[in-house]
């Protein structure tokens, strides 16, 4: 197995393979400086490693490589995770120690649950999004493509957030957002509007 993106998100990464009782190969990284990480060789362009995990943090860019890459994708789950034999995990996901998947939650391909984080029942997480540590997803959440929820945040059951939005470390959200906003705060309020990618 082989992971695009050679940091800290990698380091994790390799944790949970290995904890599933696999190994990763390599690293593939454009930094130049980097010859290994983890004593794990780095090499410095894409020719066909498979299968492969995009290891990198920003949403933006994981969406970015995915769609160069003409790769097959797999996810990792940490055993320590507790999925519903219900819910779905898309291709290039990756599931952190601690986090918990409910019954009929869906995660879309390339996202990121990281560390401790919960995702209740028929929640619909997108693509490309990463829910931080110790969020919380009540039941009934919809969560659009490529939006970045911050650790500690709690959404309220039945909440829509839409696409490329962000959502501040510790907010406490009640209400639907828009597509393409920055919003924070208990109780969360939007504070500004991005163009969407």
């Amino acid at each position: 197995m082989y992971l695009y993106g050679a940091s800290g998100h990698a380091k994790v990464i390799t944790d949970i393979i290995e904890a599933m009782g696999n190994h990763v190969d390599g690293f593939i990284d454009d930094n130049e400086a980097l010859s290994e990480l983890l004593g794990i060789p780095v090499t410095h362009g894409y020719e066909g490693q498979n299968p492969l995990i995009i290891s990198i943090g920003s949403n933006k860019i994981r969406r970015m490589i995915a769609e160069r890459l003409n790769a097959r994708y797999v996810t990792a789950i940490h055993p320590q995770a507790i999925i519903s034999p219900r819910a779905t995990v898309g291709e290039g996901s990756v599931v952190m120690q601690g986090a918990i998947l409910q019954s009929c939650v869906s995660v879309g391909k390339h996202c990121i649950i990281n560390t401790g984080a919960s995702v209740d029942h028929d929640c619909q997480v997108g693509d490309y999004v990463h829910v931080s540590p110790h969020a919380t997803l009540c039941g009934n959440v919809t969560v659009g493509e490529g939006t970045w929820i911050g650790a500690g945040t709690t959404v309220i059951q039945g909440v829509r957030i839409g696409r490329w939005c962000v959502v501040g470390a510790g907010s406490v959200v009640t209400k639907d957002i828009p597509d393409g906003y920055l919003a924070a705060g208990n109780r969360c309020r939007l504070v500004k509007q991005y163009p969407l990618p």
